[in-house]
């Protein structure tokens, strides 16, 4: 039996992908694809609901990973309160539904630019972190609920709480934002009422 089993895993290379390596792949790609127009849509609803798919994807490649706590994570907070936040957001500030010129500001080079060089910083950050770092394959598994939240709550206490003040800002912005848009409508209102009644007059 061990002998099949180290045939198997000789075998195994990077010609003869598994079910699970093809099944990221595919899900990385129709992610990006996601990604690609949530950026490049001129329906700011449409984008919203396109990063839901961006996000979704991304849970799902940690579910690949085995790593379904930041799977969860990833549904509950992004999927399930970022991207409400940002349609309650659009739904108070009155957001155009259709399409909408002024979503593109014309800087769609300078905006690839800047992704592009982010991209490659952050692609060059993690390997360099990384580069010497040794997975302990007899130890816990990585990316449980028992190690993830262990981390989290020792290490990572000050930045969690840190992003829950920051979708709290948001939810401040757009109420504010709101308030300001029926200001200046009922500015608008009474003024042309005003004319309205002189001219009667």
């Amino acid at each position: 039996m061990n002998t099949l089993a180290a045939a198997a895993t000789q075998t195994h290379g990077f010609l003869s992908p598994t079910g699970v390596e093809i099944a990221f792949l595919l899900v990385g790609l129709a992610t990006f694809g996601a990604a690609i127009v949530t950026v490049t849509t001129r329906q700011l609803v449409h984008a919203a609901l396109w990063l839901v798919v961006t996000l979704g994807g991304l849970a799902v490649e940690y579910l690949l990973l085995t790593a379904e706590f930041i799977a969860w994570v990833q549904v509950l907070i992004y999927v399930g309160s970022v991207v409400v936040l940002l349609l309650f957001g659009l739904m108070l500030t009155r957001a155009p539904i259709g399409r909408s010129p002024d979503a593109d500001s014309g800087n769609r080079w300078a905006a690839l630019t800047v992704a592009v060089a982010a991209a490659a910083a952050l692609v060059w950050v993690v390997v360099d972190a990384f580069r010497t770092t040794w997975v302990d394959l007899d130890g816990a598994a990585q990316g449980t609920t028992a190690v993830t939240g262990s981390i989290l709550f020792q290490h990572w206490v000050l930045p969690f709480e840190a992003l829950s003040v920051l979708l709290l800002a948001a939810l401040v912005g757009a109420i504010v934002l709101s308030r300001k848009s029926d200001r200046t409508a009922n500015t608008a209102k009474t003024a042309t009422t005003a004319r309205t009644r002189e001219g009667n007059r």
